[in-house]
């Protein structure tokens, strides 16, 4: 078999692979117990693009108290079980500073049911089998996994000295009974009452790992939490609203990368043809990684995708440049794709360093859309540099190699 055979057949093979890679973005497949979702239903949508509420909470100590980490980390436990409560499938609850929580509850159409039961206050009780309440969180000094003597996982609590009284006239009362600890009316745990319990001092037992006793230690420790939520931020967006951004982003991306292929195809001619093979090829490749990390997709996200799309045909601009500049030295096709190639790639690294440069610190400093943007960025460099260099490289020697267009004007020079 000739060379001229073998660049045919590779051509070939690489739109038969860009052509499956096409139909499972849009349509999805399944083979050998694996499978590809489509786009349209594996990519989540963000808040500023589905609706939902967000909402800026912010912790208050109450006098002479302190915020720690760990009264932080309780409160982002007990919003997310408030959160299950709304039925919300895909919140976002990430902490900003050392005392900021957001909040972002896409889909959410009562956003103000949302906000009372995110913003009201932690509710812990210990509740005896006959509904009398026998202990709230204020008399909860501390909580904390521990193992016991046989090295079975337990919570150990510590109360002040009412909650003492109260816990050992509660024990005896209720002596191989359950008391149920409830946190915002929702039982969390009914250990039974195996001794009376004076000293202030208890163990809660039979929990299964130790994992789950640190668990339940911070839902404990979080309902007698010294802090208080107050909302600095509210964002409520319409779902109509939301279809509405979407809608005029995609057209906006797809009317963008319309224009690029063409502008690519006539300044470059066939070069420009195998730029817009590459493009498409790029752009599938990363909609299947956001599809495969379950990426939620933001107004900033779709910036950041439409923004890498410009850089990866910049990354074919300058290689076809050189590409022009060694034709016009008199150089062979394939002596000046190599040349253009070698030449330009060290200035496509360069730029796209100095870029995710920008972009992890972004991703470092930065909340919420802004993180949503930097990945969305970094992933898209990292593919173009893919696309840009092995796949237009890939069908542009071989074009040149089947010798079926000589003619250097072809190729843009």
């Amino acid at each position: 078999m000739d060379s001229k055979t073998k660049s045919l057949i590779k051509i070939v093979a690489s739109i038969i692979v860009a052509a499956i890679l096409a139909y499972a973005t849009l349509y999805g497949f399944q083979i050998a117990g694996y499978k590809v979702i489509p786009i349209k239903k594996a990519i989540k949508l963000g808040l500023d693009l589905r609706g939902g509420v967000s909402v800026l909470l912010e912790a208050t100590p109450k006098a002479g108290e302190q915020i720690t980490g760990e009264k932080m980390t309780g409160a982002e436990n007990v919003i997310r079980g408030r959160i299950d409560q709304l039925g919300v499938t895909e919140p976002v609850i990430v902490r900003q500073g050392d005392t900021r929580i957001l909040v972002e509850l896409p889909g959410v159409k009562d956003s103000q049911r949302a906000l009372e039961i995110i913003g009201q206050t932690a509710s812990l009780q210990f509740i005896g089998p006959d509904g009398e309440v026998i202990l709230t969180g204020d008399n909860v000094r501390d909580a904390k996994a521990v193992y016991g003597n046989q090295n079975e996982p337990m919570v150990s609590l510590k109360l002040d000295s009412n909650g003492a009284k109260k816990f050992a006239e509660a024990t005896a009362k209720y002596l191989d009974q359950p008391i149920a600890i409830m946190l915002d009316e929702q039982v969390i745990s009914a250990p039974f009452v195996e001794n009376v319990i004076t000293g202030g001092e208890a163990v809660i037992t039979h929990i299964q790992s130790i994992e789950k006793a640190a668990e339940l230690a911070t839902l404990i420790r979080a309902g007698a939490l010294p802090v208080d939520l107050e909302q600095r931020q509210v964002m409520s967006v319409g779902p109509t609203l939301g279809a509405d951004s979407l809608n005029k982003s995609l057209k906006a991306g797809l009317v963008g990368v319309v224009l690029v292929l063409i502008f690519m195809l006539i300044n470059y001619k066939l070069s420009g043809l195998v730029a817009d093979f590459s493009l498409l090829v790029y752009i599938m490749l990363v909609l299947i990684i956001f599809s495969s990390i379950g990426a939620t997709l933001t107004l900033p996200g779709i910036a950041g995708f439409i923004l890498s799309i410009g850089m990866a045909v910049d990354a074919n601009v300058l290689i076809f440049e050189r590409f022009r500049e060694e034709l016009r030295n008199g150089k062979t096709l394939r002596a000046a794709a190599d040349a253009g190639f070698h030449r330009a790639i060290t200035t496509i690294v360069d730029s796209n360093i100095t870029t995710v440069i920008a972009a992890l610190v972004l991703l470092y400093f930065g909340t919420g859309p802004i993180k949503g943007f930097a990945v969305t960025l970094i992933i898209g460099i990292a593919v173009s540099m893919f696309t840009a260099v092995t796949v237009t490289r890939l069908i542009l020697i071989n074009l040149i190699n089947t010798r079926l267009f000589t003619n250097k004007k072809l190729f843009g020079a």
